[in-house]
């Protein structure tokens, strides 16, 4: 009975019938919203920063293209998200796909691994935001005292060891957490409205960065165009393809992996599908049209910003604002900073918008307590007793703790979930061939198995210490599951003879 449970699958008529339940979302979302949502999650800091970093010292100007092969991968994952938001428009994303093909032990483990890559993501942004927030206020001579401006613990990657700084909390950090817990109770649509304003603001700089720093560009620049060669593969932290370059990968496909990260973020449309007007359209578009817009913005800043400046000579820490410097705009690095707050806090809003509708989907199948995670406010139409418990939590982790030990697991835990989705829609054309699909991912087993192929290989080439981290997650998940989930599931209970009841409306009265 035990291993019928845990490869038991939820049949995609369930799921259907639940999502015309009166206990729904509110569905206000169009293909505009959508889209601005999905540009909202993967534009942020990183534009502004992780270029320089990875630019310098590992693709150079071949960055373009790394920037391309990570967006091929993430379209490859992108088109298997759309087929299955367009079959299931419900809460829950990978998580619920994965109950409809691999049974509820792999679903689990991917909710699982959802809520942590959403809300130790919301706290890494948070803690970015602050650190932005605060250099802000430094060019208006203003500061926040040092006892309240960073977490009293932080990890030091280079030594691998934590380090206690003196300081009570990162208020500025849990302050903007609470801010954004706050509207995202409020209602679906003043968040969507919210974090439109905040993605015009930050796709505004990022066109002024595009259009006024092609001016200065000098083709020179380019050359060599790929100095650290074409390749860099690693697997388990030990590079088997290109070069490397004190101790770690180096190349244009290191560059991909090292970038990838800038796109997480896109799949948190599809846990929205439930708030969409017209899902089976518009979360396909909100999809493939959020990620085609930041290929082309991310592409175009790398092209302009090492055409600017050397390669070898691009800032690290702050390449986009520093090169405008280098080349006599030092005014340009307060708009950069102040579209970085904007372009953070949408990333911020849209990483906890999506975590309490993992849980949501979770709690409508008894795998975490029901009375609570599934719960609609009556009036705002929101999971408002989850959104405030993860706001609660990331205001702890981004207030409190080193953030940085545990970041590279949202990376990790990001590419997992999209081969996951990948394998579901190979298993879901196998196992229920006549299901409606208004979106069909095209050119099928060729896209999902080049996403599965292209992400693993991503994955591979993390170090080692990610995936320690992963697994002690997903071993403490598995034992959440065996405690609590397995014998309040309702899949289990239905399967053990018990009664069940589901949140599925009665059918209509005859003559309706």
């Amino acid at each position: 009975m035990l291993k019928k449970q845990l490869f038991a699958v939820k049949s995609l008529k369930v799921l259907l019938e639940e999502a015309a339940g009166d206990n729904r979302l509110k569905r206000a979302l169009g293909p505009v919203a959508l889209t601005s949502l999905g540009v909202g999650a993967v534009i942020g800091a990183g534009i502004f920063v992780a270029t320089g970093e990875a630019a310098n010292t590992t693709a150079g100007p071949a960055l373009m293209v790394s920037y391309m092969v990570a967006g091929m991968a993430c379209i490859f994952a992108a088109l298997c998200y759309a087929e299955f938001a367009s079959m299931a428009p419900v809460a829950g994303s990978a998580y619920t796909y994965a109950y409809c093909t691999m049974g509820e032990l792999c679903a689990w483990i991917i909710g699982w691994d959802l809520v942590l890559e959403y809300a130790v993501g919301a706290a890494t942004v948070a803690n970015g935001w602050s650190s932005y927030f605060q250099a802000v206020l430094g060019k208006f001579g203003l500061q926040v005292t040092e006892k309240l401006s960073k977490a009293p613990i932080i990890f030091d990657e280079k030594t691998h060891h934590f380090i206690f700084t003196g300081a009570y909390v990162n208020l500025p950090a849990v302050i903007v957490t609470f801010i954004i817990t706050a509207v995202l109770v409020k209602g679906i649509s003043e968040s969507a409205g919210f974090n439109s304003l905040m993605v015009f603001i930050k796709v505004a700089a990022v066109l002024f960065v595009i259009l006024v720093g092609a001016y200065y560009i000098n083709p020179a620049n380019y050359e060599p165009f790929a100095p650290y060669g074409w390749g860099g593969l690693s697997f388990f932290g030990q590079w088997t393809l290109g070069e490397s370059h004190g101790g770690k990968p180096v190349g244009m496909l290191a560059g991909a992996a090292l970038i990838f990260f800038s796109y997480i973020g896109f799949d948190s449309i599809s846990t929205h599908a439930e708030e969409a007007k017209n899902p089976q359209r518009d979360v396909p578009i909100g999809i493939i049209a959020s990620l085609v817009i930041c290929t082309i913005l991310y592409v175009a800043v790398v092209a302009v910003i090492t055409g600017m400046v050397k390669y070898n000579q691009i800032d690290r820490g702050a390449g986009v604002s520093a090169a405008f410097k280098q080349v006599g705009m030092p005014w340009a690095e307060f708009v950069i900073a102040a579209a970085a707050i904007a372009g953070i806090t949408s990333v911020l809003l849209v990483m906890m918008l999506s975590g309490p509708r993992v849980f949501l989907a979770m709690a409508r199948d008894g795998l975490v307590p029901k009375a609570f995670f599934s719960e609609v406010h009556p009036i705002f139409k929101t999971p408002w007793k989850s959104t405030i418990a993860i706001g609660i939590f990331v205001s702890v982790l981004t207030g409190l703790l080193p953030i940085g030990a545990l970041l590279e697991l949202t990376n990790i835990g990001t590419l997992f979930a999209f081969v996951v989705v990948c394998g579901s829609v190979l298993i879901m054309r196998k196992t229920n061939p006549g299901a409606h699909r208004p979106f069909r991912c095209p050119l099928v087993p060729i896209v999902p198995l080049a996403g599965m192929l292209t992400c693993m290989m991503l994955m591979m080439s993390l170090p080692v210490g990610n995936w320690l981290r992963l697994i002690f997650w997903l071993l403490l998940g598995l034992l959440v599951y065996f405690i609590y989930g397995r014998r309040h599931s309702l899949l289990g209970k239905e399967l053990r003879g018990e009664a069940v009841v589901r949140d599925i409306p009665p059918p209509p009265p005859p003559g309706h």
